[in-house]
């Protein structure tokens, strides 16, 4: 077994002539926690695809070439990759504080049909203040070829994802044109590289990290909504997403369970996905409206809990006072509107009822205005309806005896609005609503909005 030395390269055929691999890697250091990564990069040494950067919180690439099996062991197949993946980096770094200088020990295996075909070994003392380090590539010049480098960074994951063409906002440049190339050994022909995703956002990579650590539970439903965004072609869409609760007093049943601390975890979840801050405001109605900040991943726990003490239930529902309030938040005014209002990200705004509204031509007069700014409303009722999502029908005395929402309804279908802004269902309780169902029902009409909007001028 050869032992690689900083600096030193080989080409992969005089280490092993298989092209499944599988790459080990170890850090070790008191206190200290490592995360390990594997960039897949192009001819530029670019990543221009970021399906290509395996990590944590995205395990594989997509035709799964390369893959994190456990925590520090990928799996690479380099027969599959892309013909635009030049070469793989394979990274650790650190989590919280510390600095590569307390390494203890580090080293990186490669291994070939369950035998170790080289070895590469790292220590502090080839270090200093540095974060990360970017440990040993495979990578393809002529032939395919592995370099033991030892190179750190002392900016982390953040400066290796800069380093590699990671951006925050802005759009990779696509992946070149695939070359052909010769290998010793030529594996089956190469699959083209599927369509690129756009750049890395590193806010989003650290709020996952986050989420992982502090709220593992929204894990699961961000990933839930996130299969209901790809569906709506809205994976890569940004939008600022604002909750807007009834506290009227028939809510009482609902908070008292619990019910509406989960469906504003699940809204969240889905905040995080159109946004990178972690967070979703939220607005309160019932006689008044009240604006009471943000829930975000660190203080979701029992956040409803801590707003109802601050903001008993009141007697009254007056929809159109809510709307103003998100109006004023967001674009600085609630008056009429004729003119189409402009920006960069819309407002996705998931508003949850009970009950009919007492201030109907206020609030017909708010969607109305509202249709001019980037501003979409999801109304969900509470309560068996003739738009029940649930129902099977019940007949003639379960339909007569159905909440009555047919205000909604109205702001559903009304005209005279410069774009259909609103979408409406309803549900009997917001618990018996899979989470999957629930994220599909939330993106039924707002990806037809997103589409039409630049068009009228709202979003640009």
């Amino acid at each position: 077994m050869p032992q690689i030395s900083r600096g030193q390269k080989q080409k992969l055929a005089d280490l092993t002539p298989s092209f499944q691999l599988r790459v080990k890697v170890q850090a070790n250091a008191p206190g200290l926690t490592f995360d390990f990564s594997c960039f897949g990069v192009d001819a530029s040494d670019k990543l221009s695809d970021d399906r290509y950067f395996v990590f944590y919180n995205q395990k594989q690439s997509p035709e799964g070439a390369l893959k994190l099996e456990s925590d520090g062991v990928f799996g690479v197949d380099l027969s599959r990759l892309p013909q635009t993946i030049k070469k793989l980096v394979f990274v650790a770094t650190i989590d919280g504080a510390g600095t590569m200088a307390n390494l203890q020990s580090g080293s990186l295996a490669l291994e070939a049909g369950g035998s170790e075909a080289a070895r590469f070994e790292f220590k502090g003392s080839d270090f200093g203040g540095e974060k990360a380090i970017m440990i040993a590539e495979i990578y393809f010049k002529d032939v395919w070829r592995f370099a033991a480098v030892g190179q750190g960074f002392s900016g982390g994951l953040d400066a290796l994802l800069k380093h590699y063409g990671g951006q925050e906002s802005e759009a990779a440049p696509p992946p070149p044109p695939p070359a052909k190339t010769v290998a010793p050994a030529p594996p089956p022909p190469a699959a083209a590289a599927p369509a690129a995703s756009g750049a890395v956002n590193l806010k989003k990579v650290a709020l996952d990290k986050k989420m992982e650590q502090q709220a593992p539970g929204l894990v699961s439903l961000a990933k839930k909504a996130t299969v209901s965004l790809q569906k709506a072609g809205l994976d890569n869409h940004t939008a600022k997403v604002a909750l807007c609760l009834d506290i009227s007093g028939s809510m009482s049943s609902f908070y008292d369970s619990g019910k509406i601390q989960k469906f504003a975890e699940k809204v969240l979840a889905l905040g995080t996905r159109f946004d990178d801050d972690g967070s979703i405001d939220i607005f309160l109605f019932g006689a008044r409206a009240h604006d009471v900040g943000e829930m975000t991943v660190s203080n979701f726990s029992n956040f409803i809990a801590g707003i109802r003490r601050q903001y008993p239930l009141e007697g009254g529902t007056n929809y159109g006072e809510a709307m103003k309030i998100i109006r004023s938040h967001y674009f600085g005014q609630a008056g009429q509107r004729s003119q189409p209002l402009s920006q960069k990200i819309p407002i996705y705004v998931m508003f949850l009822t009970d009950g009919q509204t007492m201030d109907t031509s206020v609030t017909r007069q708010q969607v109305q205005s509202s249709s001019y700014e980037p501003l979409f409303w999801q109304f969900m009722g509470l309560g068996k309806s003739k738009k029940d999502i649930m129902s099977s029908g019940g007949g003639f005395w379960a339909r007569a005896f159905a909440s009555d929402f047919a205000f909604l309804e109205e702001l559903d279908t009304m005209g005279n609005r410069y774009v259909d802004n609103a979408n409406f269902f309803s549900v009997s309780d917001p618990d018996v609503l899979p989470d999957e169902q629930l994220y599909d029902l939330l993106m039924s009409e707002y990806p037809q909005w997103v589409r039409q909007a630049p068009g009228k001028g709202l979003l640009g």
